[in-house]
C-alpha cells in the first residue's frame, strides 16, 4: 500500500471497518493502517463502549502485554482531540507509537498504534489515520448512543463476565499485597533498606490496583443525574419547533448507573417522546427517572388521546431493548386522558441479571470463543483468532457446553445469538 491513500481507498476501508462484527473493528482497523503506519501492535480505549473498552490487536506477545492502565496514563500525555508521536511505556517496555485521542465521544477515545520503528511521520498519513479513528469512534457512539438491542444483551453479557473477573483479580491482588506490606513492616525484620524498597514496591502496586478499579468504575458506570442530563440535551431539540410542553423530572442522585442501562435509558426515553409526538392533541408530555437500589425506572406521561399501544412502541424499538436487559413494559392508556409508559431496566444485581441473563455464568474467554463457534468457525480457526492453543479451544468449548447445560455446538451457537 502507498504512503498516501485517495479518497476512494480511504472510503473502501472505512466501509470495511464499520461493517465488521465489534471484535474485529480494531484488527481490521490496524490491518487496514497498516501498510500506511508500520506497526506491530493497535490498543484502543474507548469509554463509550461498557462492556469491552479496552481491546488490542497485532503480534501476540506484543498485544498481550499491553494493559489499559498503560493506555490511561498516556490518554492525558496526547490530550482530547489530539495526536502525539513519541516513545511510551507500552507492554511493559519503551516502544514507539502514535497516539490518537478522537473528541468523537463525549469522554473521548484514545488510538495508541505501537510502531516498528521511530522517526516521524508523514502528515498526510496521520491526517488518514485521524479520519479513520474519528470515524469508528462516531460509530461506536452512535450504537452505544442508540442502544441496539442485539449490542446492549452482548454489552450484558460481557459486562457481568468482566465485572466477575475484575472483582476476583482485585481481592486477589489486594490481599497478597496487603499481607506483604503487613510482612515488611514487622519490627522482627532488620534489613531496614531492603524493606523499605519493597515497601514502596507494595505500595505503589497497590495504589495501581485502587486507580485501575476506579478506572474501570468509571467507564463502566455513569452517574445518574449526568445520564438524565444527557437525555435532556437529546430530548429539547425533538421539541424546538413543536408546541407541546416538556417537563422532566431528573433521578435527584448521582448514585452510578451501569453504562449499558444508562444508554438504554435515554434510548428508551427518545423513543418514547418520538412514540408519543406521532399522536394528535397532545399538549404536555412529562419525562421522568426514578432511581432505587435494584431497578431504573423510565417513565413517560402525556396527556394526549390515550392511543398509544404495544405495537406503536414496538415500531421506536422500545420492547426490543426493554427485553434485552430483562426490563418490564407497562402501558396504561386511558381515552381521551392519555398515556403512561412505564419501562423498570434491573441495575444487572447479581440475582436480576443470572436470571435475565443466559450467558452470565461464562467467563470473559469462554464468551470470545463462543462468539467465534457462533459464527461457524471451527477450533483452529478460533484458535488462531483468539491466540490460543486448540486444546485450549476444546476446553473452553467443554466448559461452554456445561455451563449452559447443553449438549452441541450448535445449540450453544443458539444460545449466543437468542442472547445477542
Amino acid at each position: 500500500m502507498d504512503s498516501t491513500w485517495d479518497s476512494v481507498s480511504v472510503l473502501d476501508a472505512a466501509g470495511d471497518i464499520l461493517r465488521a462484527p465489534l471484535d474485529e473493528v480494531l484488527p481490521r482497523l490496524s490491518g487496514a493502517l497498516a501498510g500506511l503506519i508500520p506497526h506491530r501492535a493497535a490498543a484502543e480505549l474507548a469509554t463509550e463502549c461498557a462492556h469491552s473498552p479496552f481491546k488490542t490487536a497485532g503480534e501476540a506477545a506484543l498485544a498481550g502485554r499491553i494493559t489499559a492502565a498503560e493506555l490511561d496514563r498516556l490518554g492525558p500525555v496526547v490530550g482530547v482531540g489530539r495526536t502525539w508521536q513519541g516513545t511510551a511505556e507500552i507492554g511493559g517496555a519503551e516502544h514507539p507509537v502514535l497516539a490518537l485521542h478522537s473528541d468523537r465521544t463525549t469522554r473521548g477515545a484514545l488510538l495508541v498504534l505501537v510502531r516498528e520503528q521511530a522517526g516521524p511521520l508523514d502528515t498526510a498519513a496521520i491526517d488518514t489515520a485521524r479520519a479513520l479513528w474519528d470515524l469508528v469512534t462516531s460509530h461506536l457512539d452512535r450504537l452505544a448512543a442508540e442502544a441496539v438491542p442485539g449490542t446492549l444483551a452482548q454489552s450484558r453479557a460481557a459486562a457481568g463476565a468482566r465485572a466477575r473477573a475484575i472483582a476476583e483479580a482485585g481481592e486477589a491482588h489486594t490481599a497478597v499485597l496487603t499481607g506483604l506490606l503487613g510482612v515488611l513492616r514487622s519490627r522482627g525484620l532488620d534489613d531496614g533498606a531492603a524493606r523499605a524498597a519493597a515497601t514502596e514496591l507494595a505500595v505503589s502496586a497497590l495504589l495501581d490496583l485502587r486507580a485501575e478499579a476506579e478506572r474501570d468504575q468509571s467507564v463502566a458506570e455513569e452517574p445518574a443525574d449526568q445520564a438524565f442530563t444527557r437525555l435532556e440535551e437529546s430530548l429539547r431539540p425533538l421539541l424546538r419547533h413543536s408546541e407541546v410542553r416538556l417537563a422532566l423530572a431528573p433521578p435527584g442522585t448521582a448514585r452510578r448507573l451501569p453504562a449499558d442501562v444508562a444508554h438504554a435509558g435515554r434510548a428508551i426515553g427518545r423513543g418514547l417522546l418520538l412514540a408519543v409526538l406521532e399522536q394528535d392533541g397532545v399538549d404536555r408530555v412529562h419525562v421522568g427517572w426514578r432511581l432505587d437500589d435494584t431497578t431504573l425506572r423510565v417513565s413517560v406521561r402525556d396527556d394526549g388521546p390515550g392511543a398509544l399501544s404495544y405495537c406503536s412502541l414496538g415500531r421506536r424499538r422500545v420492547t426490543e431493548r426493554v427485553e434485552a436487559l430483562g426490563g418490564r413494559l407497562d402501558v396504561d392508556a386511558v381515552e381521551g386522558w392519555g398515556t403512561t409508559v412505564t419501562v423498570s431496566l434491573p441495575l444487572g444485581t447479581k440475582e436480576s441479571a443470572g436470571a435475565a441473563d443466559p450467558l452470565a455464568p461464562l467467563g470473559a474467554r469462554e464468551l470470545e470463543v463462543l462468539g467465534e463457534l457462533a459464527r461457524g468457525r471451527r477450533n483452529r480457526d478460533i484458535a488462531e483468532r483468539l491466540h490460543i492453543s486448540e486444546s485450549t479451544v476444546k476446553f473452553h468449548v467443554a466448559n461452554i457446553l456445561a455451563k449452559l447445560g447443553v449438549g452441541s455446538r450448535g445449540e450453544a451457537a443458539a444460545r449466543f445469538h437468542a442472547a445477542a
